[in-house]
């Protein structure tokens, strides 16, 4: 694609240049101008029903004026509008839901945990992912290095009466936990698959950004598959569409490190078409979902 084209795209869609650039060069004209779209329109909100069944919750919200409707790739969350306060609802404030986007939740369900494990959430805030594995896990010890963004998992922690989730302070690269079951690594990253919830972020991010996440998830990685237990499962997450911060991050850590496989979800643990070479890609542009990606690796010895 042209130079000036490129520049007419960004500008159109009031996006950095060089991410404009490298999009066309994924994914060609049409998907990068439908990712451009949905990156300026409202986020849409999508309630996952805690404590309740999908049904009832429907019920109660569509009793309390809410308009309801299916949620994608996700059968049991709720897809909401109607100029709604959640916090007024009585839903909310019993505790029956929490706001979680499609490709959160299917970092949860790719990640196949199984029933009873005891798990690490190390990148925990503000705490979505640690409150969906808590519903099969025996424990989850959610960590995370900000004391403020932990606030957010605190509260809704006391409004959903979880009682297995156990908030911890700590920097992901030294994890202050023994070995465990399974760890969840939800790394920090550009965000490139959330613009449409944080559109100033684009004006943010640098082309150096690419580098200095690399880095950090890189250590992050390397950090949390000392607290796997062999046989175990280490998930490594980004709500980024970037290779730097997804695949190559993956290639590489399995490359240095023998002891370690890509495992692919057990069939049926998400949509088929989210599955690209055993791992988890979800792409706004195609699957009407912010941005996520996962890989599901086993300790084997």
């Amino acid at each position: 694609m042209p130079s000036d084209a490129i520049e007419a795209l960004a500008l159109k869609y009031s996006h950095p240049r060089w991410l404009v650039a490298r999009w066309v060069e994924r994914w060609g004209e049409q998907d990068t101008e439908r990712l451009l779209t949905l990156n300026n329109a409202e986020a849409p909100i999508i309630l996952r029903p805690y404590g309740i069944v999908r049904e009832q919750l429907e019920a109660m919200l569509e009793e309390a004026g809410v308009h309801v409707a299916e949620a994608p790739y996700v059968h049991d969350s709720i897809a909401i509008s109607g100029g709604i306060t959640l916090t007024e609802l009585g839903a909310f404030k019993k505790g029956l839901f929490f706001v979680q986007d499609p490709a959160a939740t299917l970092v949860s369900e790719y990640a196949a945990i199984p029933n009873g494990a005891e798990v690490a959430d190390l990148c925990a805030a503000p705490g979505g992912k640690a409150i969906e594995l808590s519903r099969t896990a025996s424990s989850v010890f959610a960590g995370d290095k900000s004391v403020g963004r932990l606030q957010r998992l605190l509260a809704n922690e006391r409004r959903l009466e979880t009682t297995n989730i156990f908030p911890f302070v700590a920097d992901a690269r030294h994890p202050a936990i023994r070995p465990v079951d399974a760890v969840l690594i939800d790394v920090p990253c550009t965000g490139t698959g959330t613009f449409r919830r944080h559109p100033d972020a684009r004006w943010r991010l640098k082309v150096s950004d690419l580098a200095v996440m690399s880095a950090l998830q890189k250590t992050i990685l390397r950090a949390a598959s000392h607290v796997v237990k062999p046989g175990g499962l280490l998930v490594y997450s980004t709500c980024s569409l970037e290779p730097e911060e997804n695949d190559e991050q993956v290639d590489a850590f399995l490359e240095g490190n023998s002891s370690w496989v890509l495992e692919p979800p057990p069939e049926g643990s998400v949509s088929p078409d989210l599955i690209d070479a055993g791992r988890l890609r979800v792409l706004p542009h195609r699957h009407s979902t912010d941005g996520a990606f996962a890989a599901r690796l086993r300790r084997v010895r």
